[in-house]
């Protein structure tokens, strides 16, 4: 089952979202770029270039995401985005309402990666327990990197609230990825293919 059935959206329904959200980041980078909020120009940019990777990934390889992933990616790089220009400072809910969504984001991914390396691989016999542990270790290991990023642009495209904050994002962060690692590994099937599909490619493509 995908992610598009349990949402019980049609793919139409779905991309009609997609593409709502889509033009809502373009009018806040438009907005960044008016204002001379470069930080907000920036975040929305990145998040809008983000929603146009599975396109990408269909135009050069034929892979067609499933919809309720697309939509699941969008939302995650919205939220985000929202909170950079007022939500985080004002609710510390929404922190965490997006810290998750995105840790989830993350977590889908590198478990798509990780188990097409498996299968991939005559030599890899990697229990169920250990893939779960793999998603939480991968998820907190990639918020670090994100910390310390946050730290480094601290002031010129970010702003860093303190270690409070830094605690909370990696509780929450650990939450997201506990929710993939018990409920969300079927959803991204499909990706695990098309990565190993990738694997057996080689360089060469």
């Amino acid at each position: 089952m995908t992610l598009g059935d349990t949402l019980g959206l049609s793919d139409s329904q779905e991309r009609y979202i997609v593409r709502s959200l889509q033009l809502a980041l373009f009018f806040l980078l438009g907005y960044g770029v008016t204002t001379l909020q470069f930080g907000v120009a920036g975040t929305a940019g990145v998040a809008l270039g983000i929603t146009f990777l599975p396109a990408w990934l269909h135009r050069e390889y034929g892979y067609s995401m499933d919809a309720g992933l697309v939509l699941w990616i969008t939302v995650a790089v919205i939220l985000h985005t929202i909170g950079s220009l007022w939500m985080y400072e004002t609710y510390q809910w929404y922190d965490e309402i997006a810290h998750t969504v995105s840790a989830s984001v993350i977590a889908g991914l590198g478990y798509a990666a990780f188990r097409a390396f498996e299968i991939h691989s005559d030599e890899m016999a990697v229990p169920s327990t250990f893939r779960s542990m793999f998603i939480v270790v991968f998820v907190l290991a990639t918020g670090v990197f994100w910390e310390v990023l946050e730290f480094a642009l601290g002031g010129v495209a970010v702003t860093v609230y303190g270690i409070d904050d830094i605690v909370t994002d990696f509780v929450f962060n650990a939450v997201g990825a506990v929710i993939v690692a018990i409920w969300g590994t079927d959803y991204v099937s499909g990706l695990v293919g098309f990565f190993r599909q990738r694997l057996r490619s080689g360089p060469e493509n």
